[in-house]
């Protein structure tokens, strides 16, 4: 079982979002925990596009969010919300996958203007998975250099609000599993 899975939800490859998502995966995996990426360019398209709940692909991802402690869920900003093929996979992974997990959002957009996305359109989504939404970071294009993966945060301000928002996380997966081991 895996201790932290990364959800991300960009359509490319190789997004800022998920640059930012990873650098904060890896600063908990430095703390001591497990972390994994599920990416929706994992899966076949036809698998998001038509449902198919019984896709192995999809019950795999399904077993390994209800296993994991916390999550962090990454997404460009496209038209003032979360992607929707990231949409396409929340809504096949089991109803109860969030239940009493901690949840990392983290967003992404050309300029500050698509701040609030994250209030407006992640949380409400993760607080109706039943997770736990974190505060999140949203970060603008330009604070991520895409040409150092090990260390993408170009902005100073920036990289100390994904540090915090990491040791949240962190906090709150202890938090939660020391409570769980009292019961």
């Amino acid at each position: 079982m895996t201790d932290i899975i990364i959800l991300s939800g960009s359509p490319s490859k190789h997004s800022r979002s998920q640059l930012a998502a990873n650098y904060a995966g890896k600063l908990a995996e430095e703390q001591g925990f497990t972390v994994k990426e599920i990416s929706v360019t994992d899966f076949a398209p036809e698998d998001l596009i038509y449902a198919r709940f019984d896709s192995p692909a999809i019950v795999q991802a399904g077993h390994a969010v209800s296993g994991a402690k916390g999550l962090i869920i990454a997404s460009p900003v496209y038209k003032a919300a979360y992607t929707g093929v990231l949409k396409a996979l929340l809504d096949l992974l089991p109803q109860d996958a969030f239940k009493h997990k901690p949840v990392l959002p983290i967003m992404t957009g050309g300029s500050p203007a698509h701040l609030l996305a994250i209030d407006y359109a992640l949380k409400p989504l993760i607080a109706n998975l039943k997770g736990e939404p974190l505060q999140g970071v949203y970060l603008c294009d330009h604070h991520i250099n895409k040409e150092n993966p090990d260390q993408p945060v170009a902005d100073a301000e920036t990289g100390i609000r994904i540090n915090t928002q990491a040791n949240q996380l962190v906090e709150a997966i202890r938090r939660n599993h020391s409570i769980s081991i009292a019961k």
